[in-house]
């Protein structure tokens, strides 16, 4: 088996390509041990020193350290991406839930704006998402209120320094020019 890693524009975080499908449908992100438990994969790679968080895309893995220098941790998570594929058992437990269940109940906007809503999640999901998952991360809608989207950041787009610029330069920039009723892009 053959693990391509990729660098991301977050210093903190690493892409990892295992060259198949890591989440069939949705992601899954995890910061802690903890939440962990609800993947043999996740908990796994929560078990090497320095590893601070885990997300899941449709066919990669973004591993958040502290300190800690690659060079130290990728033969460690190299090698544990590397057993829990071998091993046959799934990424995610039975008892698993998504992080995008989880966020779909947390959206908020007024129903007279669903048209917009509509719009906003159109362009997320064909023009931004697409490009953020290259850099191993997500954005997902939050909700849209007063002219202000918010949006949730993941992966390696959660505390990327240069997130804020992904956000005020190119989403906002992009969704104020597509919907007019759009004033400000704020992380949620």
């Amino acid at each position: 088996m053959f693990i391509q890693t990729e660098a991301t524009p977050n210093p903190a975080t690493q892409k990892f390509l295992p060259g198949r499908v890591v989440m069939e449908n949705g992601t899954a992100e995890f910061r802690s041990a903890d939440e962990a438990q609800a993947s043999p994969l996740a908990a796994r790679l929560f078990e090497i020193p320095g590893v601070t968080g885990v997300y899941f895309g449709y066919d990669f893995i973004s591993v958040s350290k502290d300190n800690a220098e690659w060079q130290h941790l990728k033969p460690a998570i190299l090698g544990s991406i590397m057993e829990h594929f071998m091993s046959g058992k799934p990424v995610m437990g039975d008892a698993s839930v998504l992080s995008e269940d989880l966020d779909a109940g947390g959206e908020f906007f007024d129903e007279a704006d669903e048209s917009i809503v509509l719009t906003i999640k159109e362009l997320l999901d064909t023009r931004v998402r697409p490009a953020v998952a290259q850099d191993g991360g997500d954005i997902t809608f939050r909700g849209f209120k007063d002219g202000k989207v918010y949006l949730n950041m993941k992966g390696s787009c959660s505390g990327c320094p240069s997130s804020t610029a992904t956000l005020k330069h190119g989403v906002q920039n992009l969704l104020r020019h597509f919907v007019p009723e759009v004033e400000e892009v704020v992380a949620a």
